[in-house]
């Protein structure tokens, strides 16, 4: 059911079930075959996508002669690519699935519509967001 894969997202967790049902309605399933690309690093995001079967290798080129960086792989119930939902810029990393994905995607177009709709929505996201900050900031200022 697309509500429960949303509800264990930390971004979506404070959404309640007719929140999250209208969401749900917006989003698309889709399945890639081993070795296919969901993200690609500089590309305009299309939305953000959640994992719900399989598993996903997070890499990023770091140089100008494309030699990747692998950042780790990922599985069911992780949001990749959920900046798309907020901003217009390029893709940070590239995801590729690993074995068989399943996913939902969250189409921006249709996330921002869904927030325009519904503001307290907006205003959740904002303090889960605000949470997430708080917790990088505090990463980084440890020894």
């Amino acid at each position: 059911m697309k509500e429960d894969a949303l509800a264990r997202v930390d971004l979506f967790s404070t959404l309640d079930k007719k929140e999250l049902k209208a969401l749900a309605d917006e989003c698309q399933e889709r399945t890639y075959e081993p070795g296919s690309v969901l993200i690609a690093q500089g590309d305009t995001g299309v939305g953000a996508y959640i994992v719900t079967q399989g598993t996903v290798r997070i890499t990023r080129a770091v140089n100008p002669d494309r030699a990747e960086e692998d950042l780790g792989t990922v599985g069911a119930g992780h949001i990749l690519g959920e900046m798309a939902l907020l901003d217009e810029l390029p893709r940070s990393a590239s995801i590729t699935a690993v074995d068989e994905v399943t996913a939902l995607l969250v189409p921006v177009w249709e996330f921002r519509s869904f927030l325009r709709n519904q503001p307290d929505v907006a205003i959740k996201l904002l303090a889960t967001l605000s949470r997430r900050l708080r917790r990088a900031e505090a990463a980084q200022q440890r020894p």
